[in-house]
């Protein structure tokens, strides 16, 4: 069996990779660079001299051959290495008949745990959207807690209106349901250990990203003195970058992105590096689903798996069977492959769009990200 091509599709800023073989089994993949997805595209097609006519089951050799082509670290380049990655892991369960996760080392759960994305920026809307996810059985509901325009707020009233907000979704959904507040890179770290200090009594599961990725030191600050475990790397690359993060003590949960870091081989690593750490993996996972096929696939086959966030999108229909969440979780896939059918003319209903460039100010002008 030797790969024939790759083709590309922008469903919106989903980059989806299909890679066909001579043998008439194609696989699809990801790449979740939705800032530049036109670049990860051209990175994704300059792969397909080199892929064209090479066995598509030695996906870990390909991976790193490409990397080592040039040792340039960027998201363009990862989306694209990962999407490649993620279709031959479809490719390989088709043509072994097994899913992907039983070729990773077989699955060690029989569902895969869901946690319902209810960011929405008003705080009644929030408390609402998340008692709702815990009736139809979610454990587990994420939040972004924070005004639209907090740049331009003072610390004390920033802090106090959080505070009201998450509050306010613990009293909606009650004890039996794990909130995950995510900070989106907001704040700087004495503001963030400030917030946190003021959380404790909402027994949060993690806090993801409370200041940017800039610096692992700065990270390990703010999580060394906050009890609540600090969830980070959507915005990593490689397992070195990883390596660093835990061994500082910068976080207790890696959000591992099978679309950026490498693909269901390198998350594969990564997850066991984390094992060695005692800390937990709960994938980035917003992209539609082909990524929570892929995601599921991965938390299936790993031991420290935490939970899977996800959203349901317009978009939904670039696969033909999604995968089902019910009662709060989906059920372990076992189709071959990542268990579902891509829908290339669906994609193509949703052409590409491109995103406006912006940034929260503060109210002198100056950028709000620390």
């Amino acid at each position: 069996m030797k790969i024939e091509g790759v083709k590309t599709y922008l469903a919106q800023d989903w980059l989806l990779a299909e890679v066909t073989t001579d043998s008439g089994i194609a696989g699809v993949g990801q790449g979740t660079f939705w800032g530049q997805p036109l670049a990860s595209e051209q990175a994704l097609l300059s792969f397909e001299p080199y892929l064209v006519g090479k066995d598509p089951l030695t996906i870990d050799y390909h991976y790193q051959y490409l990397n080592r082509s040039t040792s340039f670290r960027s998201s363009a380049v990862y989306a694209a290495l990962s999407a490649v990655d993620t279709a031959l892991w479809d490719i390989a369960g088709k043509h072994y008949g097994a899913p992907a996760h039983a070729l990773m080392g077989g699955a060690h759960r029989s569902k895969i745990r869901m946690c319902a994305l209810c960011m929405d920026g008003d705080r009644d809307r929030a408390a609402e959207l998340s008692a709702q996810a815990a009736r139809e059985g979610h454990t587990a509901v994420k939040i972004d807690p924070f005004p639209g325009d907090y740049p331009r707020w003072s610390l004390p009233r920033l802090v106090d209106e959080v505070v009201d907000r998450v509050g306010a979704v613990r009293e909606s959904v009650g004890r039996d349901v794990d909130i995950v507040m995510e900070v989106h890179r907001k704040l700087g770290p004495a503001e963030a250990i400030a917030l946190l200090g003021k959380l404790t009594e909402f027994d949060l599961l993690l806090v993801e990203d409370p200041i940017p990725p800039d610096s692992v030191d700065s990270m390990a600050e703010v999580a060394a003195r906050t009890p609540i475990p600090v969830a980070t790397g959507e915005r990593l690359h490689t397992i070195y970058e990883f390596r660093e993060v835990l061994a500082r003590g910068a976080a207790r949960d890696l959000k591992l992105d099978a679309g950026l870091h490498g693909g269901l081989t390198q998350c594969k690593k990564t997850a066991g590096l984390a094992e060695a750490y005692h800390a937990t993996v709960s994938p980035h996972n917003a992209w539609g689903p082909v990524m929570t096929a892929i995601h599921a696939q991965l938390a299936a086959a790993i031991p420290n798996f935490l939970v899977l966030e996800y959203r349901r999108d317009a978009r939904d229909d670039i696969v033909r069977n999604p995968l089902a969440v019910e009662d709060g979780y989906i059920a372990l896939p076992d189709a071959p492959g990542l268990g579902v059918e891509f829908d290339a003319e669906a994609a193509s209903r949703h052409p590409y769009e491109p995103r406006g460039v912006g940034t929260a100010l503060r109210e002198d002008g100056s950028v709000g990200f620390r």
